[in-house]
């Protein structure tokens, strides 16, 4: 049964990052202020892959360690190739996309961690923001994709801030497993970013609402993708060493728009990355995303709001400890960005992935040197 937690000033703090005045302006103009269901994207994806995996030579195992050279060499073996989407992303399409399961987990493995809590956090249940979206929140949005021939799934997404090119990112991170399919497996296809999905809430309760009242910034066609090599080596359907490093980015652009402007110039604002954030600051976190799997419907951004330091979770003492709070966030939330306050402004410290069934509580990767790494070659490549 829920729990009611009193919150304290901390918490209310953290419960408030995303009313935080990320920019000055506003470019939308609005106000600050257990039945038998089809299997999930996931296990359709992984059922139906049989692809050839992405191998790594032996002069690359070292993923630790890897240089930009690494880097561009696993990316240009990894055969990720963009799409014209224009149009393609209509009411229909979005409203028929599946929520991208997390992936399944327990807090306990055969290879536990000696850090481990052995105990799960107090179930913290979702909370919707109140419409209209603040412009802070606009960084925060769905992204699409195509698993297979049949099926559409979504999961959410952060604009994040790109040092390369300060003011003008056009970069979104999220789950890996919301990108690729892991371990013998390749891309997903059509891969689309909604900032601010139903912001002012037209579509909510099921009312009918126009595209441009649930995409109020247009879709973002991604042009560039990236995810940890460790995923595309090791991926599956079910939470293990790999999660730790499931984290993921993508380049987009916006196909129907001719001004020129960013992803971030649009929506007004980005989120920095804190790498290799000390746990001993992080004292409470707010996860974000958009459940669609029961008891939530895919319209609305909500928001698990954790008053105490996140709990730790590892499947393998050599890779970086995950995050753990509790949150009933379902499919479809998979990739959202976790959010602390770092010198009164947010910034991303993680991003939901894994959790159990039915939903209780959910952990994220813990960024550090690789997640940098990544970021860093992302935003160095040329458009």
């Amino acid at each position: 049964m829920p729990s009611t937690i009193r919150r304290s000033a901390a918490a209310a703090a953290a419960a408030a990052v995303l009313t935080l005045s990320v920019t000055a302006c506003d470019p939308a103009g609005g106000s600050d202020p257990n039945a038998a269901a089809p299997p999930p994207p996931s296990a359709v994806a992984a059922a139906s892959s049989g692809k050839p995996g992405l191998d790594l030579s032996a002069a690359l195992k070292n993923l630790k360690n890897w240089s930009k050279d690494d880097w561009a060499k696993w990316a240009n073996a990894h055969g990720f190739t963009p799409e014209k989407l224009k149009g393609f992303w209509d009411r229909s399409k979005m409203d028929s996309a599946q929520g991208m399961e997390a992936q399944d987990a327990a807090l306990q493995s055969e290879k536990t961690a000696p850090e481990n809590d052995t105990q799960p956090p107090v179930k913290i249940p979702a909370k919707a923001q109140a419409h209209p979206y603040s412009a802070s929140s606009a960084v925060l949005g769905k992204i699409f994709m195509t698993v297979d021939a049949r099926t559409d799934a979504v999961c959410s997404g952060t604009v994040i801030s790109d040092p390369a090119h300060p003011g003008k990112s056009d970069l979104v991170w999220t789950a890996a497993h919301c990108l690729h399919e892991g371990k013998d497996g390749t891309w997903f296809k059509k891969m689309a970013f909604v900032p601010s999905y139903n912001r002012s809430g037209a579509a909510s309760h099921g009312r009918d609402a126009s595209f441009q009242q649930v995409a109020p910034y247009g879709v973002w066609s991604a042009d560039y993708a990236v995810v940890s090599p460790q995923w595309a080596e090791e991926g599956g359907e079910h939470g293990g060493p790999v999660s730790q490093y499931d984290f993921g980015i993508i380049r987009v652009h916006n196909e129907d728009s001719a001004d020129g402007r960013s992803l971030e110039e649009t929506v007004g604002g980005s989120v920095p990355v804190w790498f290799n954030a000390p746990r001993s600051q992080v004292t409470s976190a707010s996860a974000y995303g958009y459940p669609q799997g029961a008891p939530f419907d895919g319209l609305e951004l909500e928001h698990c709001d954790s008053a105490v330091r996140p709990g730790r979770l590892s499947f393998d003492p050599q890779r970086p400890t995950m995050y753990v709070i509790g949150c009933t966030m379902t499919g479809g939330s998979s990739g959202g960005g976790w959010f602390v306050l770092r010198g009164g402004k947010p910034a991303l410290i993680s991003n939901n992935s894994i959790g159990p069934r039915p939903a209780a509580w959910m952990a994220g990767p813990s960024l550090g040197d690789q997640a940098k790494a990544m970021l860093d070659y992302v935003g160095n490549l040329k458009n």
